[in-house]
């Protein structure tokens, strides 16, 4: 390979464009990588080092470069009018690694001429441009704003893994629930939509898991149930603890302990030691496991009454 043109892959971390390419090479040393097969081409116009392509499977070499390279190369293709979207955005979030085999989404204006290829899905949009507010440098990816990320990937997903990203994104503060319905508000015919909408309302609720989100729906709302606060802010001398479900009247919090909770004898006795501090405070705290939550619930939703009308009889004159 031409030196200067080695050169210039090597500084572009294997990564070159025709149009870079010729800058600094006559045309004739690109044609002649090709040939010789020291460069391949990725997509329309994007070239690679040979050695970073996986020689085991079959079709694009797109599909057979690491992820972080592939996106590197789909925007290159995208020319500076596309950014990383939907379930590769989701990647680029750290919210779902994308596996193997699934292609690379591009989001550009509907304008755009630019195509989908093998490995490469675009999407055109009408009103959008690969720049602030709408798209975002993160890692040095340019990549569509989280709320539209969630939403774009919603139908693209199973339906059985479709809420955990968003919840992780709330859990983690990247997001809230009301951002996201703005965002959803733009997209009036996303399929599944009022799936969506729901799993919103009841992270705007306090829900911060599918088991919170089960509970929710079909234990402690309804007849008898007070207005619980979820995910309320306790503080007991220097510590600070979040309580799943309480009922403020009654000082009574109601733990929801999922599937794997408990399986190490330490987390255990963390949660005694909290519900301890908590029993200073006068809050009695009341715990189910997921099992019981999911295979009997009307008995734990008796359960619960029966527990805050006695709270409430022992606190009476």
């Amino acid at each position: 390979m031409n030196d200067v043109l080695q050169r210039l892959v090597e500084r572009s971390g294997g990564l070159v464009t025709w149009e870079d390419a010729l800058r600094v090479a006559p045309r004739w040393a690109l044609q002649d990588a090709c040939r010789s097969g020291r460069l391949l081409r990725l997509l329309p116009g994007v070239y690679v080092d040979a050695r970073l392509v996986d020689g085991v499977g079959n079709g694009s070499p797109l599909r057979r470069v690491e992820p972080p390279l592939a996106r590197r190369a789909a925007l290159a293709y995208a020319g500076g009018w596309g950014a990383l979207s939907h379930l590769t955005a989701l990647d680029v979030w750290g919210l779902r690694r994308q596996p193997a085999g699934e292609p690379v989404h591009l989001e550009v204006p509907a304008e755009c001429g630019i195509r989908s290829r093998e490995h490469v899905v675009v999407h055109h949009r009408l009103g959008f441009a690969a720049e602030p507010p709408q798209v975002v440098v993160r890692g040095g990816e340019a990549v569509t704003r989280l709320e539209r990320a969630l939403v774009d990937a919603w139908p693209l997903l199973p339906r059985a893994d479709r809420p955990a990203p968003l919840i992780r994104a709330v859990n983690g503060r990247l997001t809230t629930p009301e951002r996201v319905a703005v965002a959803l508000r733009q997209a009036p015919r996303l399929v599944d939509r009022a799936a969506l909408r729901r799993l919103l309302d009841r992270l705007a609720a306090g829900c911060r898991s599918p088991l919170e989100i089960w509970g929710h729906d079909h234990v402690f709302t309804g007849p008898g149930m007070p207005a619980f606060r979820r995910q309320a802010r306790v503080r007991v001398g220097a510590r600070t603890f979040y309580l799943d479900l309480f009922a403020e009247a009654e000082r009574v919090d109601i733990e929801l302990d999922g599937a794997t909770t408990h399986g190490d004898p330490r987390e255990r006795e963390i949660d005694l030691r909290r519900d301890a501090l908590l029993a200073t405070r006068g809050i009695l705290v009341v715990r189910f496991t997921h099992r019981r939550l999911t295979h009997t619930p009307d008995e734990v939703r008796r359960e619960t009454l029966a527990i805050l009308a006695a709270r409430r009889g022992a606190a009476a004159p």
